[in-house]
């Protein structure tokens, strides 16, 4: 290496390699963002109210409900990736710099985490209320045929 000199004080550093990854991460979850935004204001334009139970009943499907996760893990890894270059670029004390990283994995993976465990469970939840109104039409119906006197 060279004393003093610009290219001497820079050569053998090279680039850490992983800003065209990242760009293109960006780019990627940036156009995954925009068709499943697009996804989620058609469902609720179409959908008749916005209460939970009409919620539940829609994710309760296999699209909606993996277009919903796609949706929570897209863009928790947009934001990610784009913090992520923010503070690397930004946040000079290495010490900082670690710490801020950790935080802000940890807030990513457990964003993401709660997301899909809420769609999960409205899923769960759902298809449990759909069972147990089925199984409660199949009683009253087997209790009226039953009836002395009945149809």
């Amino acid at each position: 290496m060279g004393n003093g000199t610009s290219l001497g004080k820079v050569r053998g550093l090279g680039s850490a390699h992983h800003g065209a990854h990242h760009w293109l991460i960006q780019r990627f979850t940036a156009i995954g963002n925009v068709v499943l935004t697009i996804w989620l204001v058609a469902s609720i334009l179409l959908l008749p109210d916005m209460s939970y139970a009409t919620w539940a009943g829609y994710l309760s499907g296999a699209v909606p409900a993996t277009a919903m996760v796609l949706l929570i893990i897209c863009v928790f890894w947009h934001a990610h990736h784009g913090l992520q270059v923010l503070i690397e670029d930004y946040v000079m004390t290495t010490g900082n710099r670690f710490a801020t990283l950790a935080l802000l994995n940890l807030a990513t993976f457990g964003g993401v985490a709660a997301g899909i465990f809420f769609v999960i469970r409205i899923v769960m939840t759902a298809q449990g209320d759909v069972t147990a109104d089925a199984v409660m039409t199949e009683i009253q119906n087997s209790m009226s045929q039953n009836q002395p006197g009945g149809r």
